[in-house]
């Protein structure tokens, strides 16, 4: 039996404890502006096993490096602006505990949540609340670790590393092993997988979520679930639906694919005068058929004319082959001769250097591959469509027509091939349902420098009037759209209560007929509706059970 004097002094400590955790959040964060802010911050405080290693990883507004945390990991200078909101608090765990703390907490005192790996979201959604309520923003930064299993050709990557250090690690340990993700190295598992994930390796291995094979997820009551404890439909769902509607993912464990030593790769660019409507109208008809081991993706955009002070149409073909020269070359003689590739256009390279020639990275140091920042941001708008008949020629010269209009002066179409494996994984094995039947994936995108919300409606108005313009070419009922390629312009939830009927309208041309389960299963693990955005799945549960 414990004497009074112990029970005495323990319930002091614990006291004494409360109060320097409460002073420590109180002195640093004083000032705010939302009454539950600092209960907020208390609140994370108990709920951490360790008050200093917490208060190390929040931000207020009145942090000063609250700007230079929040302003890192943007990725598109549209969310950069001073009327862009802000969140009240940055949270960037270095363990998942912290996760655990900023899930309940929020919940607690009514703050919103956004999950934020690599900032790529297209729309700024993983940074950005466009419903004017207070928002936390837990950016993952600094849970990025990874660990490679080359024996077993696996590995567990934490959701805020980047593609880029993902493939670094796996070449630090392997010259056969790869991964099916994307180009880009900056961008964030977390994100790149939950919403499909596609790259040079998918006619061959498919897309990112189809090479997930087990994740560790937080949920609305702060549990960390890995696949056998959350079950089949949430980790069914988490893999090409987006992670964002039902908790926070922290870590992926992916199967690894086997690539040959030798790869080949080239891009070879032909202008309108170099007969590129003719080559690529046969590309329509090819890309879906070639062999899985070639992916050849083409890229739209205007160039300067051999005509002095005219402009042209330049079509850039990329593509990776999973073999040497040797073998390709006769490949490409029978299946697409209209290109007129030559031995000077190929290299042989490694995988890991064929990553970094289409990152533009040649020659550099792996290390390059470590760097989470881009060397040049700038404000974008993007679209994305899906192909199943190919375009007329007669299609293509009504985008050159845009291709030529001022705001397209950094402007691109491009086109992403399908087939391969692709056509023989089901449209219901993970909800990313567009595989057989699909001919290739069009992302429509613009750039511009110019500052101003002038300047950028009109270049939003440009991509909106190419939109529409290339609706009788696309797919139909519904016209598909990329989670990934995130557009708010198809569609959004209310602040509150959003309707099945009223979110289908985005939900079905990202996820079809697999909408309906992706919504079933947030009704499962979120009936609340904590984890929502201008694009989550709305539950099944009544209006007096959904927060404003």
């Amino acid at each position: 039996m414990k004497s009074p004097c112990s029970s005495i002094i323990q319930f002091v400590f614990v006291l004494l404890l409360s109060y320097h955790c409460w002073v420590t959040f109180g002195n640093i964060h004083a000032t705010s502006s939302v009454p539950n802010e600092n209960l907020f911050l208390h609140c994370l405080s108990m709920h951490s096993d360790n008050f200093s290693s917490i208060s190390k990883v929040i931000y207020t507004r009145n942090n000063s490096s609250f700007s230079s945390i929040l302003d890192f990991s943007i990725q598109n200078l549209r969310f950069s602006t001073p009327t862009t909101p802000k969140p009240q608090v940055i949270v960037t765990p270095l363990k998942e505990s912290h996760v655990q703390a900023a899930v309940k907490c929020s919940q607690k005192y009514g703050m919103q949540v956004r999950v934020r790996s690599g900032g790529h979201d297209y729309e700024g959604s993983s940074y950005v609340s466009n419903y004017h309520v207070p928002f936390v923003v837990i950016d993952l930064i600094n849970l990025s670790s990874i660990s490679v299993d080359a024996e077993a050709k696996t590995a567990w990557v934490q959701a805020g590393a980047t593609i880029g250090e993902l493939y670094h690690a796996i070449a630090e340990k392997s010259k056969t092993l790869a991964f099916p993700g994307g180009v880009c190295p900056t961008v964030g598992v977390g994100g790149h997988f939950s919403g499909g994930g596609y790259g040079f390796l998918m006619r061959k291995y498919g897309l990112a979520a189809d090479n997930v094979v087990d994740a560790h997820l937080i949920v609305v009551n702060g549990r960390l679930l890995d696949r056998k404890s959350m079950g089949e439909d949430l980790f069914w769902a988490i893999r090409g639906g987006g992670g964002a509607s039902f908790g926070v993912i922290v870590a992926w464990k992916i199967k690894l694919v086997t690539v040959p030593e030798t790869v080949t790769a080239f891009i070879v660019n032909r202008t309108l005068e170099q007969n590129a409507t003719k080559i690529v109208d046969r590309w329509q008809y090819v890309a879906d058929k070639l062999h899985e081991d070639l992916y050849i993706r083409v890229f739209l955009s205007s160039a300067a004319s051999s005509r002095r002070g005219k402009k042209t149409i330049r079509a850039s073909f990329e593509s990776l082959f999973l073999g040497g020269a040797d073998t390709l070359l006769p490949l490409m003689q029978q299946s697409f001769p209209e290109l007129g590739l030559v031995k000077q256009d190929c290299i042989e390279m490694s995988w890991i250097e064929s990553v970094m020639y289409f990152a533009e990275f040649r020659g550099q140091s792996l290390d390059v591959l470590l760097n989470r920042t881009q060397p040049n941001v700038r404000f974008f708008k993007a679209k994305s469509d899906f192909v199943k008949e190919p375009m007329p020629e007669i299609a293509f010269l009504g985008i050159y027509e845009k291709f030529y209009e001022k705001e397209a002066e950094d402007a691109e179409i491009s086109f992403t091939p399908y087939g391969g494996i692709m056509n023989e994984i089901s449209d219901f094995e993970t909800p990313f349902p567009y595989r057989a039947g699909t001919i290739y994936k069009i992302q429509h995108m613009v750039h511009w420098e110019e500052e101003g919300s002038e300047a950028s409606q009109r270049h939003i108005n440009w991509i909106r009037r190419l939109y529409s313009y290339m609706a009788p070419y696309v797919s139909k009922n519904p016209r598909a759209a990329y989670v990934n390629c995130r557009d708010l312009d198809i569609g959004t939830n209310n602040k509150g209560y959003t309707s099945y009927k009223q979110a289908s309208i985005w939900g079905l041309k990202y996820f079809n007929k697999n909408f309906n389960r992706l919504v079933r299963v947030k009704t499962m693990v979120d009936a609340g509706n904590f984890f929502r955005n201008e694009q989550s799945f709305p539950p099944l549960s009544s209006r007096k059970k959904n927060r404003d």
